[in-house]
């Protein structure tokens, strides 16, 4: 659209807006524009969502029944109860506050006529009635009606889904949630707050969540399987519990303290069945992985990206921005008129913008803009268009843009541009015409009278960025609107991947399925469309890639909103940072490998943990139902599962999931949790039940019975830690070998046994249950190999050069069960069994001392 220069900066001069009294008036009065203003809950929304819980009300209400009935030892899981919460509540209040600063530096502003002045408000400090001045990028933030339009052309695709730019004319309505792709102009508020258009669409896309995702997903239909086995399960082991203390209901000379006893046992089996600690760190990763980025000036603006980055396999980029700093500056110009004043239309076209993009400020910052150049018509930069243009009279129209757009049939224009391309710098060509801009149509009679060539610095990060991406598998897209040859050199210079075979968009098929291959099959693309770079991210979804786009101007937009992970650069557009879930807010491009580590580190340590929580349900689970079926009394007190359950589930997990790791997240999480925590949990429930019934068959007392079973369910506990923490790295290591020592120093000191309720039996029970969990561990390795869950076997179990220290021992017990796990399960190949460390050879005989 074509708007008359002057006559609108006439209408522009004689707005005034509101005055102060004015305003503060609608803001008594309620008419301002509030609106949330980031994506977390209220301190009392965390509080109660840490705190009531389903399984925080089982465990709360077993907690007053043992504290009625047991010894208060036995409510040590009310412990665990307050802590679970207690660290949920401080992590999210910690990310809250991270994210609050976060959102606050970057809040979106807008720019509005008061008192005749042009100022900046917060975007929730717009009130009834204000006059708002919006250009190139902006979002509109309230919904209202066009007072001036320069060209104003709004794009209204996330609304609407409508791909054309709406042209909006004075007296047109915006509606919030839209953004201006070109042009610029002022409109009045007319909605605000809550009864804007968009209020409730972007209330409900900052509204915090916990994990809407597929980890999320996973875990809720794990606790829902678990809720359903937990009915049934618990009234068989409350039945099998009184009928066998009490002799219910043939025997009528039982007592409160049989019953006692049948309720502490009860609660120990349930308590066990629960997993309370899984959805606490799930929330607490995510939080830390909150605050990580939040460090690195990284804001997320929907929770579930940091789930999204783990799955991430292919990274789009947009040139300018990303790869390049952004800071264009004109460099060559080759003269293709002589006779014409270049620098004084370079300069009047700079001035003639009210929004300028950054090729338009480059060339104003160069060439000053000239007297008595009075435009009469203008037309704004467009990425569709790619070309902008003004009028001035008898001066003539100039239009300047990409040459291939203007003049695309002029085979000395297109040699010229090529070479200047081929040196990685972006060629505009200044063309004249005597006739006036109509319309969006470019006048008839233009000849070419400059070639300008400019250059853009490389990032000084990028090639170190790109790097990683290919140590870490993830493809990399190169999608610039530039000219294909501009963007092909830039993509050598950080070098890309056939960057070479650079692909002209204007050559893409239409078709989605040949779109998709030749996307799929491609790495740097030129003249990009903004409709086009939108249609290659779904190309590349159909094709089931987890794509990440970056960028920073307003021909991402539709990329960003699209893309499963959109990243937006801090100093884009406020339309490009709206809707991306991620904002760099330092702008560093370097930020990106810590973005995706950092989520792949939550979505993977989250399975771990997730593993250790499983396999303590189904264990409990398993025992229950045991007793039930063989009517003993259950193996262990509540006391004696806290204590298993924090040594080897709870503490390990709190570190394993705050760990660094940087595998890729793969689909299928509950599939493969199932594969590890149920034969895991199968033989830890057979292996402390077998040494439970053993120990009673050898007479020993019911408390040495239950020691027995305690030391055979951590010891194989602590197995399976250690498979499901590899790679061992020195803190796991240490991790591992410190639970391990705390159990030791409980069962080695008086006062810890007499606290835990422990009593060593005889030395053959001992080495019965030794000989147990032998040969438990070597099943586990069997079948979990058998399942595909064990690709190597963990290092410290193969590992010939630990120093002779604590280790030693568990080694040597370990490298026997490693000998007894190759006639287990699925014959190994012999490429993959560990190599024995070399045979010592014996030492000489001792010679006796000489007197």
């Amino acid at each position: 659209m074509v708007t008359g220069a002057a006559g609108s900066r006439a209408r522009r001069i004689a707005l005034t807006g509101l005055s102060d009294a004015e305003v503060a008036a609608r803001i008594v009065a309620g008419a301002v524009n509030v609106v949330p203003t980031g994506p977390t809950r209220t301190v009392r929304e965390i509080i109660r969502a840490n705190v009531v819980t389903l399984f925080n009300i089982l465990l709360g209400a077993m907690l007053v029944v043992v504290l009625i009935v047991a010894p208060i030892q036995d409510a040590m899981f009310g412990l665990v109860l307050f802590g679970n919460a207690a660290i949920g509540i401080v992590q999210e209040l910690r990310a809250k506050r991270t994210l609050d600063h976060l959102a606050l530096l970057s809040a979106p502003r807008a720019r509005v006529i008061r008192n005749g002045r042009d100022g900046e408000v917060p975007v929730n400090r717009v009130v009834l009635d204000d006059l708002l001045t919006v250009g190139a990028g902006d979002q509109i933030v309230v919904d209202g009606v066009v007072v001036t339009s320069e060209s104003l052309e709004v794009d209204e695709s996330l609304l609407t889904g409508e791909s054309d730019a709406v042209t909006k004319d004075r007296g047109d309505e915006v509606l919030s949630g839209s953004f201006v792709s070109s042009g610029s102009g002022v409109y009045k508020a007319r909605r605000v707050g809550a009864d804007a258009y968009a209020a409730r669409l972007a209330e409900e896309a900052r509204k915090f969540t916990l994990v809407r995702s597929e980890l999320r997903s996973g875990i809720d239909k794990i606790l829902r399987g678990i809720t359903w086995v937990l009915v049934p399960t618990a009234l068989l082991l409350i039945w099998s519990q009184f009928t066998t203390l009490t002799g219910w209901p043939d025997n009528q000379g039982w007592g409160w303290p049989d019953i006692k006893e049948a309720i502490r046992l009860s609660v120990a089996g349930l308590v066990a069945m629960i997993p309370q600690g899984l959805v606490l760190l799930t929330s607490v990763a995510f939080a830390v992985g909150v605050i990580r980025l939040g460090r690195r000036n990284v804001l997320v603006q929907e929770l579930p990206a940091v789930e999204g980055l783990a799955r991430v396999d292919t990274v789009c980029f947009d040139k300018t921005g990303t790869l390049t700093e952004g800071h264009l500056v004109v460099d060559e110009i080759d003269l293709l008129a002589e006779h014409l004043d270049v620098r004084a239309a370079l300069g009047a076209l700079g001035g003639s913008d009210a929004n300028p993009n950054a090729t338009l400020q480059a060339i104003a910052e160069q060439f000053p803009e000239p007297s008595g150049w009075w435009p009469t018509a203008t037309v704004p930069f467009s990425s569709a268009r790619k070309w902008s243009g003004a009028s001035f009279g008898s001066l003539g129209t100039w239009i300047l843009g990409a040459p291939e757009m203007i003049l695309p049939n002029d085979p000395m224009i297109t040699d010229r541009v090529a070479a200047s391309a081929d040196q990685g710098k972006r060629v505009l060509l200044l063309a004249r015409a005597s006739a006036e801009l109509h319309g969006d149509d470019l006048p008839f009679g233009l000849e070419p009278v400059a070639l300008l060539g400019l250059s853009d610095r490389i990032r000084p990060d990028a090639v170190d960025t790109l790097d990683y991406f290919a140590r870490q598998g993830v493809a990399v897209k190169v999608i610039s609107g530039d000219h294909p040859q501009t963007v092909g050199a830039i993509a050598r210079q950080v070098g890309i991947r056939d960057a070479d075979r650079v692909i002209d968009a204007r050559t893409l098929p239409d078709d989605p399925i040949q779109l998709a291959e030749v996307v799929d099959n491609s790495t740097v693309f030129g003249r990009v469309t903004p409709h086009q770079k939108r249609a290659m991210v779904a190309a590349l979804q159909s094709r089931g890639h987890v794509v990440a786009m970056t960028g920073d101007g307003v021909n991402d937009v539709l990329a960003l909103k699209d893309a499963d992970i959109g990243i937006a650069m801090g100093s884009g557009s406020s339309a490009s940072r709206a809707v991306a879930q991620l904002v760099l807010l330092d702008g560093s491009f370097a930020t990106l490998p810590s973005v995706v580590g950092e989520g792949r580190r939550v979505i993977a340590n989250i399975e771990r943990v997730a593993n250790l929580f499983v396999v303590k349900t189904v264990y409990a689970f398993l025992l229950a139902v045991l007793v039930g079926i063989f009517a003993r009394q259950f193996p262990f007190v509540p006391r004696h599962l806290t204590l298993v359950g924090t040594l080897t589930i709870g503490a390990p997990a709190f570190f394993i999931a705050l760990a660094p790791t940087a595998d890729r997240a793969r689909s299928g999480f509950v599939a493969r949790v199932m594969r590890f925590s149920v034969p895991v949990g199968a033989l830890a429930a057979a292996a402390t039940y077998v040494s439970y019934e053993l120990a009673i068959s050898e007479g020993v007392t019911l408390t040495e019975a239950r020691t027995t079973a305690t030391l055979v369910l951590f010891a194989v506990g602590l197995f399976a830690l250690v498979i499901n923490a590899r790679p061992l790295t020195t803190a796991r290591k240490w991790l591992i070998g410190s639970m391990a020592a705390a159990f030791l120093l409980v069962l080695f000191l008086s006062n810890g046994r007499t606290f835990f309720e422990l009593d060593l039996p005889r030395a053959v029970v001992l080495l019965a249950g030794v000989g147990i969990v032998g040969l438990a561990g070597s099943v586990m390795y069997g079948s979990l190999r058998s399942l595909g869950v064990i690709q190597q076997f963990p290092d410290l179990l193969r590992n010939p050069n630990l120093s002779r220290d604590a280790v030693s021992a568990v080694r040597s017990t370990m490298n026997r069960l490693r000998e007894r796990a190759r006639k287990v399960g699925q014959p190994m190949d012999p490429a993959d069994l560990p190599q024995q460390p070399p045979t010592e050879p014996a030492p000489p005989p001792r010679q006796p001392l000489s007197r």
